[in-house]
């Protein structure tokens, strides 16, 4: 697999394209809909909803007053990484609410992407159980809030408790270049993990 430029192969390539399904997850407010959105070579598609008094003690917006929406079922988008692979963008719902449907999202997922907000790391625990437990791949990427502290990428390892084989990664995500190459990273991760034999790499949702 080769970095391509991201725009649509159509009439350079006389192989079919590989469809893969790729899950961005993570708590509340973390960058979900900001990542799939920078990267999606299509107007990605967003179920955010204006968030009212209801949510008033159930979403906690002190580290991100400027948010005034919140999905509720999924974001989706796309993006053609080369000739062989595109892939299709799900975005999880952040809310503990909404995390019944992260089944049914990750259905058929090859890997994902958590998203942190070093400010908030235990909004990412569970998220992080969630893909151990049904033995997902995945990599944490630390979204580059402005302002918020510098930590190595030991330190937080050290923090979520990961596997030394969990790759940790770092991007801003609004600005697609950085984004996109996270999404790279994660399946070379997944695609070495195929490689070494690792149990994990037959995750039990990589199915129709």
């Amino acid at each position: 697999m080769t970095a391509g430029t991201g725009g649509s192969s159509y009439g350079r390539s006389q192989s079919p394209q590989q469809p893969v399904k790729i899950v961005i997850a993570g708590g509340f407010g973390v960058g979900k809909t900001t990542m799939v959105a920078s990267v999606s070579e299509i107007p990605p598609v967003s179920t955010e909803a204006q968030m009212t008094a209801a949510s008033v003690g159930a979403d906690d917006t002190t580290l991100v007053p400027e948010k005034g929406g919140s999905t509720v079922a999924m974001d989706f988008g796309r993006i053609t990484i080369d000739d062989e692979v595109v892939l299709y963008l799900f975005g999880t719902p952040g809310q503990r609410r909404f995390w019944f449907m992260w089944d049914s999202l990750c259905r058929g997922a090859l890997g994902a992407a958590v998203l942190v907000d070093v400010r908030r790391l235990e909004d990412s625990f569970g998220p992080i159980d969630y893909f151990e437990q049904h033995r997902m791949p995945y990599v944490v990427v630390i979204n580059e809030f402005e302002g918020a502290p510098s930590y190595s990428s030991e330190q937080i390892r050290d923090a979520l408790a990961l596997e030394p084989s969990t790759p940790v990664l770092r991007c801003d995500a609004r600005v697609r270049p950085g984004a996109k190459q996270v999404l790279i990273a994660l399946v070379e991760h997944v695609l070495g993990l195929a490689n070494s034999g690792r149990s994990d790499s037959a995750p039990v949702y990589a199915r129709p």
